[in-house]
């Protein structure tokens, strides 16, 4: 059986990381102009710091419905909530600390974008415009541009398709969100396997018994009955050979 775990941990590593993903966002929305203009390179022309608003989803996809931010805002509030009570409960069954970690920068991930798009609207003024309220209207915040491809997505592609495209900016919170679900992609196998050990169990109760180990009455009594039995022809004959001698 599989040992109960404390949750707190996990939950404070969440923690952990929404407060690094919040503190980044807000430097950079401070510090740094939008766009090419701030733009700050890191390692190379590849790896960059640009900072840009994204009204959407993960890595710049946006839904194209006059609500569709209220619905992915309310989908991450529902989102959240499921995956921090299903990480609870699973912690408390005993769960791989592997899938409980993994767990935990999905829900950091889920509740730092979540703050953006609730908040941010309102403290930031950054909702776009013509949006029916700042609440739950607020765009996220993202800086880490790992730009190694840009340009048209062919016709044929769907959706995205004639469009002009560069590798997608992202934040911490959505590369939390990518680490941990790629780590329960992979390690699916170990983390199964440590969550529901296979327990073997063997009866030793009646193979561990061996003749040696069996009460000594089971072989001792019936023979003992027999010499008892052998010994009474022996004892008449006795009696009878003194009564010969007598008479």
């Amino acid at each position: 059986m599989n040992q109960s775990k404390n949750p707190t941990p996990y939950l404070l590593f969440s923690l952990l990381l929404i407060g690094i993903d919040q503190v980044s966002k807000l430097l950079v929305y401070k510090y740094m102009e939008p766009g090419f203009s701030g733009q700050i390179g890191l390692i190379g022309n590849w790896f960059k710091l640009h900072y840009v608003l994204n009204p959407g989803m993960a890595f710049g996809m946006q839904l194209g419905h006059e609500y569709g931010k209220l619905f992915l805002t309310l989908f991450r509030l529902v989102a959240m909530v499921a995956i921090g009570g299903y990480m609870i409960h699973l912690a408390r069954a005993g769960a791989s600390k592997g899938l409980l970690w993994a767990l935990a920068m999905i829900l950091a991930g889920a509740v730092g974008n979540v703050i953006d798009s609730t908040f941010y609207g309102v403290l930031l003024h950054n909702a776009p415009y013509g949006s029916p309220t700042p609440w739950f209207h607020g765009q996220v915040i993202d800086m880490i541009f790992v730009d190694f491809w840009e340009g048209f997505i062919p016709e044929w592609v769907p959706v995205w398709g004639g469009q002009y495209y560069s590798t997608p900016i992202f934040n911490i919170a959505d590369s939390c969100i990518f680490i941990g679900v790629c780590s329960i992609l992979v390690f699916q196998g170990s983390f199964h396997s440590a969550t529901h050990p296979e327990v073997e169990t063997t009866d030793t109760t009646e193979s561990s018994l061996t003749h040696a180990e069996l009460p000594l009455n089971e072989f001792s009594a019936e023979p003992h009955r027999d010499t008892e039995i052998s010994t009474l022809p022996a004892a008449e004959e006795l009696e009878d050979d003194e009564n010969k001698k007598e008479s």
